[in-house]
């Protein structure tokens, strides 16, 4: 490309599609650097989202890499703000000619002011911020359902293969569950010593061990 005004028409095109793609909120402007750079702007669609208009000057951004203080170019999906305090999300492509000069940039700028502050709304009714900790909770329609889920929990806390763990490690799967509330299940013992390839005699055991004999009696009752 020589000469932005060369290819005016088809710019002017795509920043009619572009603008048309993306809504009134969306600006588009093309700046020819050959103008005085007062004036560099040779057209604009929805020029109300900063306030400017064909006639108008360029940004510090052109004036830096014209001045050679910026060299890499284009900048792509960066965020900035309006004299009126409104949030825009910015990509400006740079155009050079054939001997490698600047001739020209295309800008985007979306004010996404509406969407930013209704994300801080979503974030003040969610309250994310306020919360000290993450706490797993199961929402199973099936009780059998939330007791899988327990038991490939304490599966987890132990960290072994039920066929490698030892007793040691059996009674710590055992006690995660009673401290969970398992055992308040009906007929969970049944399922927790299939899950954990012992007996149910040595499920009773192992929770007189853990629980005192004081307490399994009471708890027999409740392991059916």
């Amino acid at each position: 490309m020589k000469k932005i005004k060369d290819e005016l028409p088809l710019l002017q095109s795509l920043m009619r599609g572009l603008a048309a793609q993306f809504g009134r909120n969306c600006e588009v402007v093309l700046h020819d650097y050959e103008q005085p750079y007062e004036h560099t702007i040779v057209a604009i669609e929805n020029g109300h989202v900063t306030g400017r208009a064909v006639g108008d000057c360029g940004t510090n951004l052109g004036l830096e890499l014209l001045r050679g203080s910026e060299s890499h170019g284009d900048r792509y999906n960066y965020c900035t703000q309006t004299k009126d305090g409104r949030i825009l999300r910015s990509s400006s492509m740079y155009i050079k000619d054939e001997q490698g000069e600047w001739i020209g940039c295309l800008c985007v700028n979306m004010d996404i002011t509406a969407t930013v502050m209704a994300e801080k709304t979503l974030q003040e009714v969610n309250n994310f911020d306020s919360l000290n900790q993450q706490v797993k909770e199961v929402f199973a329609s099936d009780v059998n359902e939330l007791l899988d889920d327990l038991i490939q929990a304490s599966l987890q806390h132990v960290g072994v293969p039920v066929a490698m763990m030892d007793k040691g490690q059996k009674l710590m799967g055992l006690k995660y569950l009673d401290a969970k509330g398992a055992f308040l299940i009906k007929k969970a013992g049944d399922r927790i010593a299939k899950y954990y390839d012992i007996s149910k005699f040595t499920l009773y055991n192992y929770l007189d061990e853990l629980r005192g004999e004081s307490e399994s009696d009471g708890l027999r009752k409740k392991v059916t």
